[in-house]
């Protein structure tokens, strides 16, 4: 099945690792990710100002593409995946928005809501089902102990993204477990690592990063997953305590033997 892939600048950059897996897996599970043509940047943060329409317009092309190839989108990133999300459903819930957007867009590009954006995780959990994921794992992560970093961007706002419980999510612990591995409960899992204030406020961030870590390490963590970029970055880069940190797509590549 192919499915419009938007990978976002991290990922060809310094998250390549994140993409690479993500395509492997997804082939192994009977899935082509298209990379859209001619992509550009989402601008990694969704601005809350009404009037900037400009910045938008990135993702609607992609939004489109998505419409037109298949009905969707599909991310791996977190912040792709947040602004992808809440600029689609910003059509739904404002027509000046969708008549100013369109005002930019050729005819035969015309968007107005009609597509849909999913995470990789999603798709793990939806359409191939976490039960038949562990039936095709080969090297399950048995005796791993994993924590789980959702972080910000994957949950709120939780009533345009719903994605997962915002206080209780459950779905990287339920992906966790169907590669063999037991997922780390902790309370910080959720929490947000201060990613985004790295450059204004380091020293603040840093306090954030380490208190993740920490919270993880303490509950017994071997090592950290996540599918954020800046997350991994910040945690690995700026915490106090240091704690292996991967991508999710990286040990799902593992599990299913697409590592040696």
């Amino acid at each position: 099945m192919k499915i419009a892939y938007y990978p976002g600048c991290t990922l060809k950059n310094k998250a390549k690792a994140l993409d690479r897996y993500a395509r492997e897996s997804a082939e192994f599970l009977g899935f082509e990710l298209c990379e859209i043509e001619n992509w550009q940047c989402c601008g990694g943060a969704y601005t809350s100002a009404k009037d900037e329409i400009a910045t938008k317009l990135p993702s609607v092309r992609a939004l489109a593409n998505g419409r037109d190839n298949g009905g969707r989108v599909l991310t791996v990133c977190s912040a792709c995946y947040n602004v992808l999300k809440q600029t689609n459903h910003e059509f739904k819930v404002n027509a000046d928005f969708d008549r100013r957007v369109n005002n930019y867009m050729a005819p035969d590009m015309e968007y107005h809501g009609e597509g849909e954006v999913i995470h990789f995780l999603e798709l793990l959990r939806d359409e191939v089902g976490f039960d038949e994921l562990a039936k095709k794992v080969v090297k399950p992560l048995t005796g791993k102990k994993i924590a789980a970093y959702y972080g910000c961007l994957l949950l709120r706002p939780s009533c345009v993204l719903k994605f997962d419980d915002p206080e209780n999510p459950k779905i990287m612990e339920d992906f966790i477990r169907a590669l063999g591995a037991e997922p780390v409960i902790y309370s910080m899992r959720n929490e947000c690592c201060g990613g985004y204030i790295t450059l204004e406020d380091k020293s603040a961030a840093k306090k954030r990063a380490s208190a993740v870590a920490e919270n993880a390490l303490e509950m017994g963590a071997d090592f950290m997953i996540t599918a954020c970029p800046l997350c991994e970055y910040n945690i690995k880069k700026n915490s106090d305590e240091k704690i292996e940190v991967k991508y999710f797509t990286e040990v799902l590549a593992e599990a299913l033997g697409l590592i040696d």
